[in-house]
C-alpha cells in the first residue's frame, strides 16, 4: 500500500505506541485521525493528524464515528481498552480479570463497526503482546487476553478478504504505562531485559514499524510480528 493519501484511524492514537504509529503515518502523508478517550494526552500533534474523542466500549459512539470518517483505508487499534490485571491466577481479583478482557471487547468493536468502512484494499492492524504466546509469572491476564486478539485475527482473516488483518505483538516497550520514573524506571526495565537477545527495552517507533509493515504489506495477512527484542527466544 502507498500511504500516501490514504486516511488512517487510529484507536489508542493519542499516547505510547499509538501515538508513534499515528505520527508515522502522517509522515508518510495519511490523513490521519487519532483517537482515545483523553485525547488531550497528545499534545500537540503535527500537521496531518486530526484528535478526537471516542471510548472503544461505547459501540454507539463508535459507530457513528465510523460513518463520520468513512470510507478509509487503515484502522489501527492500539487502544488498552481499560486497566490490566496482573498478579497469580489464584490470588487474582476475578472482576479484575474480567475487566482485562475489555482490550479484547475493544477491539472486537473496532473491527465490528469499523471493517465495513475500510476500502477492499485497505489494511487492519491490532496489538497483542509477547505474553500470549510466552507467559512470565503473573500475567495470567495478559496472556489470555493477548491470545483471544490473536486468535480472533486468525479467524477473521477469511471472512473480511480482500482487506487485510494483522496483529503486531510487542514485547518490553518503554511507555507512559510504567510510572515509574529516573533510576527506579532504568532499573526495572533493565531487570525486565537481561535476558532477552537484544538486552534492552524497546521503544513506541519501533512497534510503530511494524505496524506500518503490516499496513503496508499487501501480501501479508492474518499474521502476527514480534516486536520483542527476541523475548520469545530467551
Amino acid at each position: 500500500m502507498e500511504i500516501s493519501g490514504k486516511k488512517a484511524l487510529v484507536f489508542g492514537g493519542t499516547s505510547g505506541i499509538g501515538l508513534a504509529a499515528a505520527k508515522q503515518l502522517a509522515a508518510l502523508g495519511a490523513e490521519v485521525i487519532a483517537i482515545s478517550r483523553s485525547p488531550e494526552k497528545a499534545g500537540q500533534v503535527p500537521d496531518g493528524i486530526t484528535l478526537a474523542k471516542c471510548d472503544v466500549r461505547d459501540r454507539e459512539a463508535m459507530d457513528a464515528l465510523f460513518k463520520q470518517h468513512a470510507p478509509f483505508e487503515i484502522l489501527i487499534s492500539a487502544a488498552t481498552g481499560g486497566d490490566r490485571a496482573l498478579g497469580p491466577f489464584m490470588e487474582m481479583d476475578m472482576d479484575g480479570y474480567q475487566a482485562s478482557f475489555d482490550k479484547l471487547w475493544g477491539y472486537a468493536n473496532v473491527v465490528r463497526y469499523g471493517a465495513n468502512h475500510v476500502t477492499d484494499d485497505g489494511s487492519i492492524v491490532l496489538v497483542s503482546g509477547s505474553p500470549a504466546r510466552k507467559c512470565k509469572p503473573g500475567q495470567i491476564a495478559l496472556s489470555s487476553v493477548g491470545g483471544a486478539v490473536e486468535a480472533m485475527v486468525r479467524a477473521l482473516a477469511p471472512e473480511l478478504a480482500p482487506k487485510r488483518i494483522n496483529v503486531v505483538s510487542p514485547g518490553a516497550i518503554d511507555t507512559g504505562m510504567v510510572k515509574l520514573e529516573g533510576e527506579e524506571r532504568v532499573a526495572l526495565y533493565k531487570k525486565m531485559t537481561e535476558n532477552h537477545l537484544i538486552p534492552r527495552v524497546g521503544s513506541s517507533d519501533e512497534v510503530a514499524q511494524g505496524i506500518i509493515f503490516m499496513v503496508q504489506n499487501d501480501f501479508v495477512t492474518g499474521s502476527t510480528i514480534d516486536v520483542d527484542g527476541g523475548l520469545l527466544l530467551s
